[in-house]
């Protein structure tokens, strides 16, 4: 088993000994089992953690990686204590848990990257084991792009979720737990931002995040923070503070690292009649009733489909409509939207692109059935 002695320099030689040969006995149990009732259900058995990373104190507990090829061989999995320390012997399953590693979309890369192989039932096991664990190092071994912006998304979309539970909580313990849940949505998203993985637990969280290039303005401050807050209204505030500056990080790499989109014939096909249909008979019919719901949620449609046009499809103007919505003065936002629509409209006339509209229905027919039409 690896050790780094800058790690667990505290623990003396004997007691290390000790630690040792009392995993090797567990691990020697739990591939007697394997090899005994599971030969075509149990694939692989490796270390992680922190005996693995050699970061282990003397109730550290032993982290095993369990393969199952079949929903039989989660009958091996247990949890107990033994000489003080807990254990939990459980399997992880090929097409769930390490299929996403391979594609960075699960936390615990580190552990089929960096796994022990203690045991393998047969060598076609290893084969696919390695290919995701070769897919995952390639993809961070590639430059930051979008790919890494999309997967930091996910997770900072999860904080935001995390956020309003902090601003609704009404005691001190359920917002200060829906600030860990911010925080550590937090974290993932950096880890993504920078193209990595967390390789040694949650004990060594801020330590790894302080080696990576990409990290919000005093980010050290702000994660303690928030565990340092004393009241509902300092987890509030702190919460936000840290959201707010990976939120300012991750803009200013999608916009340093994501592709630059410009409005081309090919990718404004049916988009500018999209928009008519979704959006500018309901902001018309809605506006013009006085509706003010109607209208706000057509004001909000219109919106969510500019702001997808502009950022991730073709990358039109960035119209901001919301500023004009008044709900006590329609007129406004109708005017405003309408005027958007004319401004997306020559996009189309800028890259000689028509808009498809009819005033027949033959004309209609003609166009449509006719063998290969755009």
């Amino acid at each position: 088993m690896k050790q780094n002695k800058t790690h667990n320099n505290t623990i003396n030689f004997e007691l290390k000994q000790k630690l040792m040969d009392k995993n090797k006995r567990i691990i020697d149990m739990v591939v007697e089992r394997a090899k005994r009732d599971f030969p075509e259900d149990i694939a692989i058995i490796g270390l992680t953690g922190s005996f693995n990373t050699g970061d282990f104190h003397e109730k550290s507990d032993l982290d095993l990686i369990i393969v199952n090829n079949t929903d039989r061989g989660w009958e091996i999995s247990t949890c107990f204590i033994f000489d003080d320390v807990g254990y939990d012997i459980y399997c992880t399953p090929w097409e769930t848990r390490l299929a996403q590693q391979a594609v960075l979309d699960n936390p615990g890369v580190s552990s089929l990257t960096d796994l022990q192989i203690l045991y393998c039932a047969k060598p076609e096991y290893l084969e696919r084991f390695n290919k995701l664990r070769q897919q995952a190092l390639e993809t961070m071994a590639k430059p930051i792009g979008v790919e890494c912006i999309k997967r930091a998304k996910k997770h900072l979309d999860l904080a935001k979720q995390e956020l309003a539970d902090v601003m609704l909580a009404e005691n001190i313990g359920a917002s200060r737990y829906a600030s860990s849940g911010v925080l550590y949505h937090l974290v993932n998203c950096l880890v993504n931002l920078n193209n990595t993985c967390i390789k040694r637990g949650i004990k060594r969280y801020l330590e790894e995040l302080l080696t990576y290039d990409y990290l919000p303005k005093d980010f050290e401050k702000l994660y303690m923070s928030v565990i340092e807050s004393k009241t509902i209204d300092e987890i509030k505030m702190t919460s936000l503070s840290l959201l707010k500056s990976v939120v300012q990080l991750y803009d200013s790499m999608r916009c340093d690292f994501s592709p630059k989109l410009i409005p081309t014939y090919d990718n404004l096909k049916g988009t500018y009649e999209e928009l008519w249909s979704n959006c500018r008979n309901k902001v018309i019919t809605s506006t013009n009733a006085k509706d003010k719901s109607y209208a706000f949620l057509a004001a909000m449609g219109a919106q969510n489909y500019l702001d997808e046009m502009a950022i991730e499809h073709c990358g039109t103007k960035k119209f901001d409509l919301m500023q004009y919505f008044n709900a006590d003065n329609l007129d406004i936002f109708k005017d405003a939207f309408l005027e958007a629509m004319d401004e997306y409209r020559m996009e189309y006339d800028k890259v000689g692109r028509k808009v498809l509209e009819f005033d027949t229905f033959d004309d209609l027919y003609n166009y449509y059935m006719r063998k290969g039409h755009e």
